[in-house]
């Protein structure tokens, strides 16, 4: 998704919502295009296959869990993850969509717009960090020992010092995936 610009597709009833968020993909380089509501944003995912959908959840002639299930039901949409942003953060709002399979429930005002973009971008790509770490602090000796690698930490096929990967797993929660990774081999 780095080569081309991520396509979304944003779906609300509410006029400053839409342009609030279509402004801010925009300016991160997202193509962006906009629906006032579920059937219109129905009509225009089966018409412009976007990459992602963002949807509110109430909106008139069908609503954003009404969408979702439509979606699913098309096989040209059935797989275009959807991101429902929720005014009022309803916790069966947040199981229902999490039943329907959608991708994140954004709760509006406890996610500033810049981590939405964070989070869309989370869906399409991992962020992956390489941290050099001491092999001579706290439990590395320990780390080593238990994944039987040498103790300075070295790659077995050129000798580098391995360093540690990182991938964001659920960046809202400081959680990641970790493996030990040669800078040279890969």
């Amino acid at each position: 998704m780095e080569d081309k610009k991520i396509k979304i597709l944003i779906v609300d009833d509410d006029q400053t919502v839409r342009e609030t968020y279509a402004d801010i993909f925009r300016q991160e380089g997202f193509e962006v295009s906009e629906a006032e509501d579920g059937l219109d944003g129905l009509d225009k995912a089966t018409k412009e296959n976007p990459d992602i959908i963002f949807t509110g959840i109430i909106m008139p002639r069908m609503d954003g869990f009404a969408l979702k299930e439509a979606l699913a039901k098309n096989v040209n949409t059935s797989n275009v993850p959807v991101i429902m942003l929720s005014h009022m953060g309803r916790e069966e709002d947040r199981v229902k969509a999490q039943e329907l399979g959608v991708k994140d429930f954004i709760v509006q005002g406890m996610v500033m717009p810049k981590q939405v973009v964070e989070r869309i971008r989370n869906i399409f790509g991992s962020v992956k960090y390489r941290i050099k770490f001491s092999t001579n602090e706290l439990d590395a000796s320990k780390l080593a020992q238990e994944f039987h690698f040498e103790k300075k930490f070295e790659c077995s096929n050129c000798q580098t010092e391995m360093v540690l990967e990182l991938e964001a797993s659920n960046i809202d929660k400081k959680e990641f995936k970790a493996k030990f990774v040669c800078p040279k081999c890969g």
